[in-house]
């Protein structure tokens, strides 16, 4: 990982002078009578690939950014999915390793000079990169098969750098994203940042999902074995990854996988009071036996009331038209700052599509449907957006819209169709009258 604070600013620096130099090409090739749509068609594909080129070699807090931004590429229209997909798959798949040295180093540290009596087989060579860390297939003293999550060193300061470079450049990078607010998500990756370097934290929020859905029919949390502040030790899961079945997936196996992924999204802060706040497909995966196996736990809200019961009537006073009250829900939530005048019929316009999926009995969830709403919020001459830029979004509302609006991208790539009524019906609080 690179350390220095110039080096990665540097890298960084890179992408607001590269995406402006293009511009700058851009309004050239227009004079010459190429339409405005070609043009940023073709800068939007140039600018995904060096971002995520550039992100994926820093790691850290850069990487993680680019994570969360993954799962908003079925919104990206069709001609530039390709380009972005590419990219994307690459960052969530992997980033370059560091040597076997440094990572006998790091357990040394972590779990004491005798952390090979620990294993009856560690593999060097890593199985999967993260963010932060990389994964290592191993066999456990007692024969289970392990994943071994080692934090690269540095990657503490790493992260913060990063971070705080990244938040400079909020602006460029919403155009990558239209209908997304980008600056939150780099104020909520920051605030969280901390939890996610403390790996024991990880270790017990992991254990608490592995507890609640221990047994379970439908999800696999695996089981931790040993944890520090660097390391953890999880049994191993193995499965068809979300990314590959996005890819390649039979109707049946996205059909599957995302209805279980908005089971466990909905369902987990009634069961387990927690909400796992990472969804990107590099985290799921279809077992063979047809259940959800969910991995890294390390961004997880902590909900001791379960998810906010006003969500489930924002949603359904938005599906029966009822705009007066559903504006003074918004209100009494904070989504309206004092003094702010907004028309109800113009806020329940702007919020009726986005819970379209729960007006029939089945949705498909597709990347259409995804593209339509990126770009109905982020057309600057429509009242949508006009709308949206009038709207807050209060700070304790900001996880549970992101990883909402995560786990709606993730379905979404899938191309899966699903009855998340009944799911919603069935779990959320408030969305059903009394």
């Amino acid at each position: 990982m690179p350390r220095g604070a110039a080096a990665r600013t540097a890298k960084l620096a890179s992408l607001p002078l590269g995406i402006a130099g293009r511009a700058v090409g851009g309004w050239g090739r227009r004079l010459t009578g190429q339409s405005a749509e070609e043009v940023n068609t073709a800068l939007s594909a140039k600018a995904a690939e060096q971002l995520f080129e550039v992100l994926g070699t820093l790691k850290g807090g850069a990487m993680k950014f680019g994570q969360a931004l993954s799962v908003f590429e079925a919104a990206v229209p069709d001609e530039l999915a390709a380009p972005y997909r590419d990219a994307l798959t690459k960052l969530q798949a992997a980033a370059h390793p560091m040597p076997a040295r440094q990572t006998h180093r790091v357990l040394a540290e972590q779990l004491g000079r005798g952390w090979r009596d620990r294993f009856a087989d560690f593999a060097d060579e890593p199985a999967a990169s993260a963010s932060i860390g990389q994964v290592h297939r191993a066999v456990w003293h007692d024969g289970r098969e392990v994943a071994v999550k080692v934090q690269y060193p540095g990657a503490d300061e790493a992260l913060r750098s990063d971070l705080r470079q990244l938040q400079r450049f909020a602006r460029l990078f919403q155009a990558l994203v239209p209908g997304t607010d980008v600056k939150p998500l780099l104020a909520e990756l920051a605030a969280r940042m901390d939890e996610e370097l403390d790996y024991r934290l990880e270790a017990d929020n992991q254990r608490g999902f592995a507890k609640t859905f221990a047994g379970d029919d439908h999800v696999l949390v695996p089981r931790v074995l040993a944890s520090a502040p660097k390391v953890v030790v999880s049994e191993w899961v193995c499965g068809t990854p979300f990314a590959h079945i996005i890819r390649e997936g039979t109707t049946e196996q996205r059909n599957r996988a995302g209805r279980l992924l908005a089971e466990f999204h909905y369902s987990s802060p009634a069961r387990a009071r927690l909400l796992h706040s990472d969804p990107h497909p590099g985290n799921f995966m279809l077992l063979d036996d047809g259940r959800l196996g969910v991995i890294d736990f390390g961004a997880v809200a902590r909900l001791p009331n379960g998810t906010p019961p006003m969500l489930g009537v924002i949603m359904r006073l938005a599906l029966e038209g009822r705009s007066a009250e559903l504006l003074d829900a918004l209100r009494a939530e904070g989504f309206v700052r004092p003094g702010t005048r907004l028309d109800a019929d113009d806020v329940y316009t702007y919020l009726a599509p986005l819970v379209a999926p729960l007006t029939q009995e089945r949705f498909h969830f597709t990347r259409r449907w995804a593209q339509q709403q990126a770009l109905r919020m982020g057309d600057t001459r429509s009242q949508d957006f006009r709308t949206g830029r009038s709207l807050n979004l209060p700070p304790n509302w900001l996880l549970i819209h992101r990883v909402t609006a995560g786990a709606v991208g993730i379905l979404c790539q899938l191309d899966a169709e699903l009855e998340l009524r009944a799911i919603v019906e069935r779990w959320q609080p408030g969305f059903v009258a009394e």
